[in-house]
């Protein structure tokens, strides 16, 4: 298939289950919604090493949040309901409950427990550090997760009190989804990626997790080294092409990853869609190919399709 003059191969990306969060966090203005943002979500780049996938899904405004401030969605990915548990309270605590003036809301409301959901500690756990002061404020609430209320704990801190709700949403999720983006060079692969990254940023559902939503380090699964469960993907390396069975066109001299995690397959496949058609978007200078990541199928049961997804476009 070509694309504005760029050859997009016949491969799919291949992505695996996750669980995943939204936490809604507001505070007094947009700067400290930002800074609340970048703490929560730092060290969140890939469950390979950390303890959770973490993003910006959208900023909202003051309309869109539950007290009337101006306000951002973030979701975390991890493995597990298990894993989620641990680092939702803990990536809260440090970076949202230091934060100045910042509240946390559930932003998956309407979960109920179940084997493909589960209700994840926050303001229950959160509320001891109010040393016996804190309190708690149920408001009445008719939704569909069979129960008519939602608990939210007061916690005193030095400029108010920190407003938390007691528990979070968690369903099943999907992590990996991505496309490479092929270039004759550094600078204009680049901006190829960074367009991509623009032309998905605040989607609803999803998050590209990486550094400014771009990979340079891709990855395949398991390593010469004994305990490392992923390792450089060497087949794209352009330093290593001489040396391994590569997978880079002669005039490709750098490759980058768009990676996306979200909450069903329709909002990755959007996504990847939308990424794509702007990274080769003409004249697409310096894009040769678009390429996606996979593990012969043995690293998760989803796969996205690049043909299949940009059928009928261009």
């Amino acid at each position: 298939m070509h694309l504005n003059g760029v050859i997009i191969e016949d491969e799919f990306a291949e992505a695996f289950r996750m669980w995943a969060a939204r936490l809604v966090v507001t505070a007094i203005d947009a700067h400290w919604v930002q800074t609340a943002v970048h703490q929560v979500t730092g060290y969140g780049t890939s469950v390979i090493g950390c303890d959770a996938e973490a993003g910006l899904e959208r900023t909202l405004a003051p309309r869109e949040t539950p007290d009337g401030r101006p306000g951002a969605a973030v979701l975390l990915f991890a493995f597990n309901a298990k894993a989620l548990s641990r680092s939702l309270p803990a990536r809260t605590g440090q970076c949202l409950l230091t934060c100045p003036t910042t509240a946390v809301y559930d932003g998956l409301p309407d979960v109920v427990p179940s084997e493909d959901t589960a209700r994840i500690d926050l303001g229950r756990t959160l509320r001891y550090f109010g040393d016996g002061f804190q309190k708690s404020k149920v408001i009445g609430y008719s939704g569909t997760r069979g129960r008519e209320h939602r608990r939210y704990w007061r916690v005193p801190v030095m400029d108010g009190e920190f407003v938390v709700e007691e528990s979070a949403g968690a369903v099943k999720a999907i992590g990996g989804g991505n496309f490479l983006i092929c270039g004759t060079d550094q600078a204009r692969t680049l901006q190829a990626a960074m367009r991509a990254v623009d032309a998905v940023r605040d989607r609803p559902d999803i998050i590209t997790p990486f550094p400014g939503g771009v990979v340079r380090s891709g990855s395949k699964v398991g390593s010469r080294y004994r305990g490392l469960v992923a390792s450089t993907n060497d087949a794209y390396c352009p330093t290593l092409r001489s040396r391994v069975e590569t997978r880079l066109r002669p005039e490709v001299n750098c490759v980058y990853e768009i990676v996306i995690n979200g909450l069903n397959e329709t909002a990755i496949r959007d996504a990847i869609r939308s990424g794509i058609e702007a990274a080769i978007e003409p004249p697409a200078d310096g894009v040769v190919a678009i390429s996606a990541g996979n593990y012969g199928g043995k690293l998760g049961k989803f796969h996205f399709k690049l043909h299949e997804i940009l059928k009928g476009a261009g």
